[in-house]
């Protein structure tokens, strides 16, 4: 095992456990397939579970698993065997009795298999999975996929009813084209999510307003030719994705970057310049108090003095360009939010470890930050742009915390674990 807690020995298939978010790391889950032509969906469902930190064991119904998806996809999938009939290894014991997994999900779920659970058939290794989980009050989630006319069925829906009244979650289907289609995978995880945060172990995060910048900005030479950097913007919208998914009221200032954020569409503006940037970092901060701001945009350094309005011809055998300072954004930050518990970074090439410590305390000074992150973008394994990131963070007692080379959401879940201590300690914070 690492200090992750993901066996080094694992599946190829498991490389991905926590590639977007470490908010369901080392969760078990049950992931359920039923003889649904929906059941294809099941994979991709079962690679996100994975992506956001869960182990996912399948089991398959005899029509999904003889009809419509090989079990070898799923084991390929999940990298965990599955289970398509009950043995003598007792598996609806080991996977669905008290305190042997976290969640069950049945996706897709036929109108059959939601009638046999409602009236206490267990006849396939999905129902009597799902029968031994009701009585160990595993937590349960159903999403039915069928005809709308069967959906509308009155007994079909008095037996989602009975569901509902022992405490099993339904996430009902979406309504079009005369079929009742199993929900989108986003809807799925945001209540796997809620599910496996008890009250008492709740975020620090949860309902706190997070402010993040992300990503590189341009700044442009004339109408379609610009300087910028090599940013991807993952680090940020790891940042995001984890505060989000504890609970927080996220805004995402994000310039340009390799990254894909859907999930965070709701909270994202998009800029393009450091001036876009900061005049947006500028508005958010005088209209809203936020209770942390993470600020780890690669903004450009510098913007040219004279742009053209128009397309500079190509045929000249120099271009020359005069560039001035832009305004550092992290330097007016405090003036605009004196509560706000402020997070700069400090990207560096090439330094000693010392130096890069040493120049990342010096503008925690100058910027009034509570922590400042140091990475050096040179360094192999964690170049700018890169999967991974290794980071030192230093804050204002000249206290250091070395996070090693690690994939951007881990240490996204890393550093908000660092702010939430704080946040234990600090009136600031409260």
């Amino acid at each position: 095992m690492n200090e992750t807690g993901i066996n080094q020995n694992k599946h190829p298939s498991k490389d991905i456990i926590a590639s977007l978010s470490a908010v369901l790391l080392n969760k078990k889950i049950v992931l359920c397939i039923t003889g649904s032509v929906a059941a294809y969906k099941a994979v991709d469902l079962a690679r996100l579970l994975m992506r956001y930190g869960a182990e996912v064991y399948p089991v398959m119904s005899d029509t999904s698993s003889s009809k419509l998806i090989n079990p070898e996809l799923m084991k390929w999938a999940t990298g965990n065997n599955v289970v398509t009939k009950l043995t003598g290894n007792l598996e609806h014991i080991s996977l669905a009795d008290y305190n042997t997994s976290d969640l069950i999900i049945v996706y897709p779920c036929t109108a059959n298999t939601i009638s046999k659970i409602a009236n206490g058939i267990d006849d396939t290794s999905v129902t009597s999975i799902l029968s031994v989980a009701v009585g160990a009050n595993v937590p349960i989630i159903i999403c039915p996929a069928m005809h709308q006319s069967m959906f509308y069925n009155k007994l079909i829906l008095a037996n989602i009813d009975k569901l509902k009244q022992v405490g099993i979650d339904i996430l009902e289907p979406d309504i079009y084209e005369g079929k009742a289609k199993v929900t989108a995978f986003e809807s799925v995880i945001a209540l796997v999510i809620k599910k496996l945060q008890p009250i008492s172990q709740k975020s620090w995060f949860e309902h706190k307003k997070v402010l993040v910048t992300a990503g590189g900005t341009i700044e442009f030479i004339d109408p379609v030719r610009v300087i910028s950097n090599l940013s991807s913007g993952k680090t940020g919208i790891s940042i995001a994705r984890e505060a989000k998914a504890r609970g927080a009221d996220v805004t995402l200032v994000f310039g340009n970057g390799s990254s894909k954020f859907e999930e965070l569409n709701d909270s994202i503006i998009n800029v393009n310049t450091s001036e876009d940037m900061l005049n947006t970092v500028r508005q958010l901060l005088s209209s809203s108090e936020y209770d942390v701001g993470i600020f780890s945009a690669a903004v450009s350094d510098y913007t040219l003095v004279d742009k053209s309005n128009i397309k500079l011809k190509s045929d000249s055998p120099y271009l020359d360009l005069r560039l001035s300072p832009t305004k550092k954004i992290i330097d007016e930050v405090r003036d605009l939010s004196n509560k706000m518990f402020l997070v700069g970074f400090k990207a560096e090439y090439g330094l000693p470890c010392s130096t890069l410590i040493e120049r990342a305390y010096e503008r925690l000074i100058k910027s009034r930050c509570d922590m400042m992150v140091a990475n050096d973008i040179g360094r192999d394994g964690s170049k700018i742009g890169s999967d991974k990131i290794e980071t030192y963070i230093v804050d204002v007692e000249k206290n250091v915390i070395h996070t090693p080379i690690q994939n951007k959401p881990m240490f996204a879940k890393c550093l908000l674990d660092i702010i939430e201590n704080r946040a234990a300690k600090s009136k600031q914070l409260q």
